[in-house]
């Protein structure tokens, strides 16, 4: 890996890249993906990795905004990017994968011998990489990682899951999303651990991934946990050597948590985002159990508190805010929006997540949702995760997001989305009947439309935004 790294930056310091340039990365999950990361950063360059999913129009904005010098794209993405090279403005094109006219080659480069570049001199407060937001808020925001972020994230990850060179890791998150770059990838191979790398998702291979590598733990989201659960050769499998599956991204339904630990599966919730290089609170396997819908407590090198809407602290356990976060993990701020920056991270450092939670009297965090998705209705605030959580619980449905409708009595209304299992059907009366012991009245869902899929970020969260404008 380090000869590839190597050369990796002999390639982009011969091309011009320097201190402080971007380089981008378009593709499929790759080694090239962390080779182009570490040699950018011996460089003392930029590392922006892009998202696959979006459309080329998407993708051409986002690769002007960050003002790419050097863009390597997959094979599979060259349709994408080649139609519109002519206003980028790119300087260098290289392909990662098969033949590629009027592109430079990156195995070419990667399989001649060269000198090693002259290293950049580095300080922790520069910018080692620009991760885009999912944009589930609005239009995608760069987060601006530093070199010190970057390493005070892989020590968190070390000290609080013990990663050692025994481990063996399974990644399936896109690595342009910091679940796939920064979570346990990094630092597991600081130290010296084994990587098996999947282009994507998919549950089958998942699981006979686990049981021909001994792999002892991987990342993953709910949606995921949940595929792995419903797919045919789960209850089978031999996940013995799975000694830990980080869970991020959104609650989990307490029944999915309930079937992993029946499988003797430890499952560690983690709390963070791209702004916070990945993780800000931690919940030790050895809770998971006692506290199942918590996401822990701060990490070692993170602070965590909840702000009222008026900005104050909140100091009392079991009352809901904002959730706050400050500590060497937290950006440097948004690329060239300091409008933004200013708005999340105020004077005082803190960064505001915009998500809503609450502590208990041992500091541990429950995260409720985010503070855009909260619905009001009737001057009641509604969380659609905990709705989404009893409705996980119907045997008929295979996955449930909630969102808030326009009501001209209450305001706005609770709406399900619900994707069936094969030949079921639910109707409002239904469901409303089975929430009825579950819920509050105010939280039962008014109204209900059947879904063939969700739309999920490339992290795997549902895109509650899309969904709220598909039935507008």
């Amino acid at each position: 890996m380090a000869l590839a790294a190597e050369r990796f930056a002999a390639m982009l310091y011969e091309l011009g890249v320097r201190k402080g340039d971007r380089v981008g990365f378009l593709g499929f999950n790759r080694p090239e993906c962390l080779f182009g990361l570490l040699a950018a950063g011996s460089l003392g360059a930029i590392f922006v990795p892009f998202n696959f999913r979006l459309t080329a129009a998407e993708l051409g904005k986002l690769i002007v905004d960050a003002d790419v010098h050097t863009l390597i794209v997959g094979t599979e993405h060259l349709q994408l990017i080649e139609p519109m090279r002519a206003e980028l403005p790119c300087r260098e094109y290289i392909h990662a994968g098969g033949p590629a006219p009027d592109w430079l080659s990156l195995d070419g480069f990667l399989a001649r011998p060269s000198e090693p570049p002259p290293r950049a001199e580095v300080q922790a407060n520069d910018i080692a990489a620009l991760v885009y937001t999912s944009g589930t808020t609005g239009v995608p925001k760069g987060a601006m990682l530093t070199h010190g972020n970057l390493w005070a994230n892989n020590l968190n990850w070390i000290l609080c899951y013990g990663i050692t060179a025994e481990d063996k890791l399974l990644t399936t998150a896109p690595m342009f999303h910091v679940g796939g770059l920064f979570v346990l990838l990094s630092p597991l191979l600081i130290m010296g651990g084994e990587v098996v790398l999947h282009r994507g998702f998919e549950a089958g291979a998942v699981i006979a991934a686990i049981e021909e590598h001994r792999i002892t733990m991987t990342f993953s989201v709910p949606t995921m946990m949940l595929m792995l659960s419903q797919n045919a050769d789960f209850d089978a499998a031999d996940l013995s050597s799975l000694r830990l599956l980080i869970v991020g991204g959104a609650p989990s339904p307490e029944s999915l948590l309930r079937l992993y630990a029946s499988r003797h599966i430890a499952v560690s919730h983690t709390y963070g985002m791209s702004e916070v290089v990945s993780l800000c609170t931690f919940l030790e396997t050895a809770s998971a159990m006692d506290r199942l819908n918590s996401a822990g407590r701060a990490v070692p090198l993170s602070e965590v508190k909840l702000i009222a809407a008026d900005g104050k602290t909140i100091h009392q356990a079991g009352i809901k805010g904002e959730i706050c976060v400050r500590g060497a993990t937290v950006m440097a701020g948004y690329w060239r929006r300091p409008e933004a920056t200013a708005a999340a991270l105020g004077s005082d450092g803190w960064f505001r997540t915009g998500d809503v939670g609450s502590l208990d009297d041992d500091g541990y965090l429950y995260v409720n949702d985010r503070l855009k998705d909260m619905i009001i209705s009737g001057g009641e605030n509604i969380y659609p995760a905990e709705i989404e959580s009893a409705l996980q619980e119907h045997p008929e449905i295979l996955q449930a997001a909630v969102i808030g409708r326009p009501d001209p009595q209450w305001g706005e209304r609770v709406c399900a989305v619900l994707v069936l299992k094969p030949g079921a059907a639910v109707t409002i009366e239904t469901l409303q009947a089975f929430c009825g012991p579950r819920l509050a009245r105010y939280k039962i869902p008014k109204e209900l439309k059947v879904a063939a899929e969700l739309p999920l970020s490339g992290a795997g969260k549902v895109l509650k935004q899309v969904l709220r404008e598909s039935l507008a």
